[in-house]
């Protein structure tokens, strides 16, 4: 299992893009949670598998429809904490 702090960049807020990964999420097995940042970004906090988190990676990279993504930066964590499920923080 990998954990990382993902922040991603660009038109991401106000076009369900929180909803889009808590889905995404779900199709790979990603543990963890996602929140808007008040500096207009959100930022994913995931863990799993290897080859899940970079297919993972790749849809946070393309985002829903009426997002535009201009950067996605990932830092590995050490997974202290384990997370049940993935969930949508406010």
């Amino acid at each position: 299992m990998i954990q990382y702090e993902i922040k991603v960049f660009g038109r991401v807020q106000g076009v369900g893009f929180r909803y889009f990964v808590r889905q995404r999420a779900a199709e790979f097995n990603m543990k963890g949670w996602v929140r808007n940042t008040p500096d207009g970004n959100v930022l994913v906090m995931a863990q799993g598998d290897v080859t899940d988190m970079e297919t993972f990676l790749d849809y946070l990279r393309i985002g829903p429809s009426l997002a535009r993504v201009t950067r996605v930066t990932k830092n590995e964590m050490p997974a202290l904490e384990a997370f049940d499920d993935f969930q949508v923080k406010y």
